[in-house]
């Protein structure tokens, strides 16, 4: 466009000139050797441009004669370079797409037409084509060679360090994304690689440090940097609360301001808050935690804030969280753990069948098993509730990269990336997929069997539950009365029908020491189950009873 607009130009002036000329006629003379030529203004002007616009051509061709041997050599050279560079764009895209073959004819036929001193996506093409051959000690060795050549020191850098990751070499992929990130410390991938790397190996003030530059730097954005770092911070202080409690306040603080709903950060400020018998603030922060979201390790640490408060006072601390979440299923298990401890064996049957009917999990009908055995000690019932744990979903738990822990970490053990770990029902396989639901779990209170016999319930020495630590309470001195039979319908064997050739059965005939008729075992099963009771055998109440506590 510019070009058009200076040639319009300049015809415009040469036609002015010519115009300001004929205006103005006249004669020019001159005298050379002896011989006078005389013409007009106009015819000289004339005369004089067309001599110049012929010394330009003249000159125009002695140069494109003199020059072109040069030009041939070049077009020739543009035109292999246009060719080389065209086979270097499909053998990329024959690597990206797996074309094993394409990606191999294209790199012979690129180095054939480019130098790769020129080009260095040359490198590239032939190490992308050796690892989708499986070729990976050639592809190393070129990602090697990028790494040493200032112009490629990052791509080769890059691809070494994913060959490490690969292969499993953690420390070499280290020391890439450190070499990496000191001499282009705006890489995300070499920022946040290091990044895991420290965390992995406890190196938390490195790690800090390093996050701040990164955010600084504008790798990280905002938000997903005080995630980090709130995580970075509860794991430092987490470490230093055995040693140093002020300093783990201080960080485990720090990070809830980051990150206010971040449970394992409240759960490690609230116990340094306890060692440091500051129960008010430490409670606070478990309550606000609470409202959020309640989880159970929120309200097992609320209700045992205080090491001296008796079951009757965690039960009312944990009625107390209830309160500030009602119709939640975490918060019922908790007041039903509660009472179970203070042996409101009703109060703790309510709240757990409630807890079920919202959130029939394996752990509400474990709870309720426990509260069966301290209740009634009735094997059958028991045995039902077991069952229905069996088939209900898994609790959420803390899992990261297909593993459960039972306490938060700040690194996956897996992959080792940070903040890895999330509260969620752990993976199960297809098999073992459940749909248990509200009336699932209705159907399950509405078909527990009824008592068969009362008696005295000696516990057994660990509790049902491994999370749910056993108290044996001391022998007391007078023993407590025996509860009272709850009456009901004696079960009486049917008479057996004489069958021809078949000799009777005599465990169903079987009959006691004494000349009694020996009843039917539980749901079928044989007299000699180590879980059937055997009334024949004369049990008697034991003169002193041990409670469990929960």
């Amino acid at each position: 466009m510019i070009r058009i607009l200076i040639f319009i130009l300049i015809v415009l002036g040469l036609g002015l000139g010519f115009a300001w000329l004929a205006d103005r006629p006249g004669e020019l003379s001159v005298v050379w050797q002896g011989q006078l030529i005389e013409m007009s203004l106009m015819r000289a002007a004339s005369l004089l441009i067309s001599l110049i616009a012929a010394v330009l051509i003249v000159v125009w061709l002695m140069r494109t004669i003199w020059l072109s041997p040069h030009t041939v050599t070049r077009y020739f050279r543009a035109r292999k370079r246009d060719r080389g560079y065209q086979a270097l764009s499909t053998g990329l895209i024959a690597a990206g797409a797996g074309d094993a073959n394409l990606a191999r004819k294209m790199t012979a036929r690129t180095r054939g037409l480019i130098s790769a001193d020129q080009e260095p996506l040359i490198h590239l093409l032939e190490a992308q084509t050796a690892l989708i051959e499986g070729k990976y000690d050639d592809a190393r060795r070129k990602f090697e060679l990028m790494a040493d050549d200032p112009e490629t020191r990052e791509l080769g850098l890059r691809g070494l360090y994913l060959e490490a990751k690969r292969l499993g070499a953690h420390e070499a992929a280290r020391q890439y994304a450190e070499r990496a990130a000191e001499k282009s410390p705006h890489l995300p991938w070499a920022a946040l690689a290091t990044l895991d790397s420290q965390s992995q190996a406890g190196q938390w003030d490195d790690a800090l440090r390093l996050l701040d530059q990164s955010r600084i730097a504008h790798v990280v954005d905002r938000k997903e940097a005080d995630r980090k770092k709130a995580v970075l911070l509860t794991a430092r202080a987490m470490t230093k609360l055995e040693g140093d409690v002020k300093g783990a306040r201080d960080d485990a603080l720090a990070a809830l301001k980051l990150d206010e709903h971040l449970v394992p950060a409240a759960l490690t400020a609230a116990r340094a808050l306890f060692r440091e018998d500051n129960l008010r603030k430490g409670t606070s922060i478990l309550e606000k935690n609470w409202k959020h979201e309640p989880h159970p390790d929120v309200a097992r640490l609320y209700v045992r804030a205080r090491g001296g408060d008796t079951a009757v006072d965690r039960l009312k601390r944990a009625r107390k969280l209830e309160a500030l979440k009602p119709n939640n299923a975490v918060a019922m298990a908790a007041v039903a753990e509660a009472a179970l401890e203070a042996r409101e064996l009703l109060l703790a049957r309510t709240k757990a069948e409630a807890a079920a009917r919202l959130d029939p999990t394996e752990s509400i009908f474990l709870l309720l098993a426990d509260i069966e055995e301290a209740d009634t000690g009735d094997e059958g019932r028991i045995r039902h509730w077991m069952a229905q744990a069996l088939k209900s979903p898994r609790d959420p738990a803390w899992t990261a990269d297909g593993v459960t822990s039972p306490t938060w970490l700040p690194v996956s053990p897996v992959s080792g990336r940070l903040d890895a770990f999330e509260w969620k029902a752990p993976p199960h396989t297809l098999s073992a997929t459940v749909d248990h639901d509200q009336s699932n779990a209705d159907e399950a209170i509405r078909s527990l069997p009824a008592v068969v016999e009362a008696h005295v319930h000696q516990p057994a020495p660990a509790a049902r539950r491994s999370e749910t630590p056993v108290i044996l309470e001391a022998e007391r001195e007078e023993p407590r009365p025996a509860p009272q039979p709850i009456k009901v319908a004696e079960r009486k064997a049917p008479e057996p029908e004489p069958v021809a050739d078949k000799p009777p059965v005599k465990a169903e005939k079987e009959e006691g020491a004494n000349g009694e008729h020996r009843p039917d075992p539980f749901f079928g099963r044989p007299p000699d189950d180590p879980g059937v009771r055997d009334p024949a055998a004369g049990e008697k109440a034991p003169e002193k009873t041990t409670f469990r506590l929960f």
